[in-house]
């Protein structure tokens, strides 16, 4: 009981340490000096390409589009990203384009970081005229939080099973 008590006083005081910390939320434009090492947290994260996201993000910031990436920052380390892509891998090629990549690293989570990387595309992309957006996930509730409604189901790219499709308007 006490052994309990005292690792959740541990995940507790973790968490207000956390909170205390200043995090940088920005999209790559901003600091585009961070492309190759956003490219290669993102290919460490999900085993695409590197060379994949170095190919979006060279497009996004030469301006051929404007599916950005976003990131969040605690000092000179990423602790949680996403991009915009025209289709996250899956069968739907007519809803487009698609939030991708979403990932916060797991000592930072469920501290509002992702919830907050989704605000800032939704308002970006919609700012640029750019909406609605969609993704693909096997989460239930957590994307409804931050104003994400089922869609339909997808066919993801060699899965063998069917995958959840979201749209925010």
């Amino acid at each position: 009981m006490k052994r309990l008590i005292y690792s959740e006083l541990i995940v507790e005081v973790v968490k207000v340490i956390n909170a205390n910390k200043e995090y940088n939320y920005f999209e790559l434009r901003e600091r585009p000096e961070l492309k190759d090492m956003a490219a290669t947290w993102f290919h460490k994260k999900w085993g695409v390409p590197k060379e994949a996201y170095l190919e979006c993000m060279n497009a996004y910031l030469n301006r051929e589009t404007e599916y950005g990436w976003y990131l969040c920052m605690l000092g000179d380390q990423i602790v949680g990203g996403l991009g915009v892509i025209d289709n996250d891998f899956h069968d739907r090629k007519d809803l487009s384009p698609n939030v991708c990549a979403v990932y916060t690293e797991e000592e930072y989570r469920n501290q509002g970081i992702a919830g907050k990387l989704l605000d800032l595309v939704v308002s970006d992309m919609k700012d640029k005229g750019v909406s609605p957006l969609y993704l693909v996930t096997d989460h239930v509730g957590f994307y409804e939080r931050y104003g994400w409604e089922f869609f339909c189901m997808a066919q993801g790219d060699d899965e063998p099973e069917q995958t959840r499709l979201y749209i925010h308007q």
